[in-house]
């Protein structure tokens, strides 16, 4: 499903969304552009058996579908359709929709499916967003995709939250590299900032090993304790 123009009634949200789009690009937006379509379909060649295990053992432990679909706000407030393994019950995002921050995590363990919740510790539910990266809805490093519900909330609570526009969202996050999943808004949003005010390529590859680093050690873990 192709980018649209978000379905945002609010002025002040509307405002916010300009002011994203009118910010200009750097030089260096570019270069990591390049990083990420390279990267990208180096990843995608490499985990392709991993993403391959992962579709049939989803399929025979959950059924179908294999793969979530969720609309999020991307670059300049267009929305887009996010991709995931699968890992809740079907019906869950119904149940757990009016939710956010904390109270969203301790509802969401009782949702997992049988392997959701070791594909959501070690990140492997995010590989199918590889093919968002090469669509152009994100990048391989940013803010984390929101729902756009969230989205008009949190830019009335936070005012800076709408500089999350002005870049992708990301695969993975400067803040989820430093914090986890309990991390309040407000405080996530502050690593989002020093992100986006600096994303230089030496942040971006670092993040980049940090979550692949990270990924391959919870991975592990959860083999020898799935249940940790």
């Amino acid at each position: 499903m192709p980018e649209t123009t978000p379905r945002i009634e609010d002025t002040l949200v509307r405002g916010y969304t300009k002011l994203a789009l009118d910010t200009p690009a750097r030089r260096r937006d570019l270069l990591l552009r390049t990083l990420d379509v390279g990267l990208t379909l180096v990843f995608m060649v490499v985990g392709l058996p991993v993403m391959l295990v992962l579709t049939l053992v989803v399929l025979v432990t959950s059924g179908v579908p294999v793969f979530y679909r969720g609309e999020r706000v991307g670059r300049g407030g267009r929305i887009f359709q996010m991709y995931k393994f699968r890992t809740l019950r079907l019906g869950a995002e119904d149940r757990l929709g009016p939710y956010l921050g904390e109270e969203l995590v301790r509802r969401t363990q009782t949702e997992f499916t049988p392997i959701g919740k070791w594909l959501k510790a070690t990140q492997l539910d995010e590989l199918p967003q590889l093919v968002n990266v090469l669509k152009g809805d994100m990048s391989l490093v940013g803010p984390r995709p929101i729902r756009p519900v969230f989205f008009e909330e949190l830019a009335h609570e936070l005012p800076a939250y709408w500089q999350r526009l002005v870049v992708r969202p990301g695969l993975t996050g400067f803040a989820q590299v430093r914090r986890g999943y309990e991390t309040s808004m407000a405080e996530k949003l502050a690593h989002d900032l020093e992100w986006i005010a600096d994303r230089s390529v030496r942040l971006y590859l670092r993040t980049v090993v940090a979550t692949g680093w990270r990924v391959v050690r919870q991975s592990l873990r959860g083999l020898v304790r799935p249940d940790g």
